[in-house]
C-alpha cells in the first residue's frame, strides 16, 4: 500500500478510508473473519499489519459494499480482553444490489439467520444474521428491488 491519502492531519501512507463513519470491530481471530467476509460479503482487503506470533493482528482494513470496515483481534495484556460483540449491528445499505444473491452468499458462507428477510413496516426488505465471530450483521433493500 503505497498510496498516498490526504487527509486532515495532512498525507499519510495508507489504503484510504471510504465513508464518512466506519465501524472498527475487535474479534476472536480477526484474520479469520477477513476471510469470512470476503466470502459472506465480497470483503477486499486494502491493508493488513503482520500477525504476531500468537496469530493475531492489530490492524486490518476491508473494503465491504462501498465503505470502510475495520478490525482486529483481542488483546488482554494491553487492556483490550476479549468480550462478546453486542449493542451494534453492521447494516449493509443494498439499494440497488440484490438482497437476495447478498443473503444466500453469506449463509451459504456460515452465517447464521437470526431474523428472516422480510418486508418491514417502513417498506424495505430487512434482515438479520450473525457471523462466525458473534457480530450481528443487517441487510437492508428496497422491496421493490426483489
Amino acid at each position: 500500500m503505497n498510496d498516498t491519502v490526504e487527509t486532515q492531519e495532512g498525507p499519510r501512507a495508507g489504503a484510504a478510508v471510504l465513508g464518512g463513519l466506519f465501524p472498527y470491530i475487535q474479534v476472536d481471530g480477526a484474520a479469520k473473519a477477513a476471510e469470512f467476509y470476503t466470502r459472506a460479503f465480497g470483503a477486499k482487503e486494502a491493508e493488513r499489519l503482520p500477525l504476531d506470533e500468537q496469530g493475531r493482528t492489530m490492524h486490518l482494513h476491508l473494503y465491504v459494499n462501498g465503505s470502510s470496515l475495520m478490525l482486529c483481534d483481542f488483546y488482554p495484556e494491553h487492556g483490550f480482553p476479549a468480550v462478546t460483540p453486542q449493542g451494534y449491528t453492521l447494516q449493509l445499505i443494498l439499494k440497488d444490489a440484490d438482497i437476495d444473491a447478498w443473503w444466500k452468499r453469506a449463509v451459504e458462507a456460515g452465517a447464521e439467520v437470526v431474523m428472516p428477510l422480510d418486508v418491514m413496516f417502513w417498506g424495505d426488505r430487512y434482515g438479520q444474521l450473525r457471523d462466525p465471530f458473534g457480530v450481528i450483521w443487517a441487510m437492508d433493500a428496497p422491496a421493490e428491488t426483489r
